[in-house]
């Protein structure tokens, strides 16, 4: 046995005999890839020079950095204060602490400081993503960088870099948390830290839960707590008037409901009824459904050795249930879009096709595609294909939606809807593959704790399956 593994080793027709091609694919692959990204970055930052008031203005920013000067010296109108009218700081206390720390820099630095981090979240975003699918080498690396120029160009992220938002930065956050090694004492601390400034993060603190890992849900808890606690240390007054009133459920608050550029299932659901509070009590019953299926679809696939696909189901649905999801919180469409790209690295070729064919198909349609091809304002960035032929500042409805104006008004939540029944669809399949290829057993030392729900999950499936000896029994099949 051990001369015929040294004759595999060196006979050129053994099975490592690709190796080199291998290798030389990875390669190109990064060339290609690091040509991509520096096309699609150049052409941005062209873009940017030659129209810049049109490509950024920072003003989400600015609001940031006038509230972290209220926060220094007026922090009693913290919740009061207007830009202008209707325009409000709507973040947490601890984000108030966070940007006052930002605006003791000069504005220009702390703009363009918030630009090049956010540049670079985007391809840096992917290459965790493709680490956390087991991608290695120069290929995750030419895959970040491919995908990184393709996200570059969609919508969310353009909209993101024009309104100076802290969108990308906390996503990647987020995804770095996710994946860390579970055996990392500080995993989860990224998602409660991004919860204490935006409160959509919380939603992977059950998933956590949920997938066994009771320990990194207790880490991001406690965390999110800690930023919670701190601003009532800090701002005593401006924190009770955010979680003690309710105001941080308003979702009016931060601007309208029924806007275009609102692409969550209460923005679509307030597009048709005219009406907030009816479109409210329809929604509401609506995200809880969707919310459960979403984690209960997350757990299922992160159970099943899938956990990239796992935390992108649940990010997807937690960008689905927000009230308010605005068009630039839709950045979590980079880690889908390198989630197929990394199932497209291992997988035969009718299945890589497919991914390609995907991530062209989402890509295009949430292309920032300009308004013009010709003169002074040629291609520049606006919405792309979002709203279709409504021009800003039109982003308010004015009446019920018919014919394309019911997908062009809510294509994210369309988009997104898609890439969720596919997710949620492969995740009991996945699931009952994984159970049927690992016989049952004790578990390994240092394995995490089941949590109770896992707990009714392996027993249900162990008595679809009849037994758990006829179940080792069966062929082992495994997929991605």
């Amino acid at each position: 046995m051990q001369a015929q593994a040294e004759l595999e080793r060196t006979d050129v027709g053994g099975p490592h005999r690709q190796r080199p091609w291998r290798g030389a694919l990875s390669g190109a692959g990064l060339i290609l890839g690091g040509l991509l990204f520096c096309t699609a970055l150049a052409a941005y930052l062209a873009d940017l020079s030659a129209h810049t008031s049109v490509m950024i203005d920072w003003y989400d920013l600015n609001v940031y950095n006038d509230a972290g000067l209220i926060t220094r010296e007026f922090p009693s109108i913290l919740y009061t204060w207007e830009l202008k009218v209707g325009v409000q700081f709507t973040y947490t206390p601890f984000a108030a602490i966070v940007f006052a720390g930002g605006s003791l820099m000069p504005l220009t630095v702390l703009r363009w400081l918030m630009t090049i981090m956010s540049l670079i979240s985007v391809p840096l975003t992917a290459w965790l993503t493709l680490g956390g699918m087991g991608r290695r080498g120069a290929g995750r690396a030419g895959g970040a960088l491919a995908v990184g120029a393709i996200a570059l160009w969609t919508e969310p992220v353009v909209k993101a870099l024009f309104l100076g938002q802290i969108e990308l930065v906390l996503m990647l956050l987020v995804v770095w948390d996710l994946t860390r090694q579970d055996r990392r004492w500080f995993k989860g601390a990224g998602i409660g830290i991004a919860a204490g400034i935006k409160l959509i993060p919380l939603i992977f603190i059950p998933y956590l839960l949920l997938s066994g890992k009771i320990r990194q849900a207790a880490v991001a808890t406690a965390a999110f707590a800690a930023t919670v606690g701190l601003g009532f240390v800090i701002l005593p007054g401006p924190s009770a008037s955010y979680w003690l009133t309710g105001y941080f459920m308003r979702p009016g608050r931060t601007g309208g409901v029924d806007s275009l550029v609102n692409q969550s299932l209460l923005g679509m659901i307030a597009r048709q009824t005219l009406d907030v509070r009816q479109a409210q009590s329809i929604w509401l019953p609506v995200a809880i459904a969707v919310a459960v299926a979403g984690l209960a679809g997350g757990t299922l696939l992160t159970r099943a050795n899938l956990p990239v696909q796992g935390w992108v189901l649940v990010g997807t649905t937690a960008v689905l249930v927000s009230p308010i999801s605005w068009d630039h919180h839709w950045v979590w469409i980079i880690p889908v879009l390198t989630m197929l790209a990394g199932l497209a690295m291992k997988a035969g070729p009718a299945a890589r096709t497919a991914c390609i064919a995907a991530i062209i198909a989402i890509a295009g349609v949430m292309g920032s595609w300009p308004w013009k091809y010709s003169g002074p304002q040629a291609y520049v960035p606006r919405r792309g294909l979002l709203g279709w032929f409504v021009k800003p500042p039109q982003v308010t409805n004015l009446g019920a939606l018919h014919g394309w104006d019911l997908l062009t008004w809510n294509l994210f939540v369309a988009v997104g809807a898609v890439i969720y029944l596919a997710l949620l669809g492969s995740a009991w399949p996945a699931w009952r593959r994984r159970a049927r290829s690992a016989p049952p057993g004790p578990e390994p030392p240092g394995a995490e704790p089941t949590s109770p729900i896992g707990s009714l999950l392996a027993r249900a499936d162990a008595a679809l399956r009849g037994s758990g000896a006829a179940a080792a029994r069966e062929p082992a099949r495994t997929g991605q």
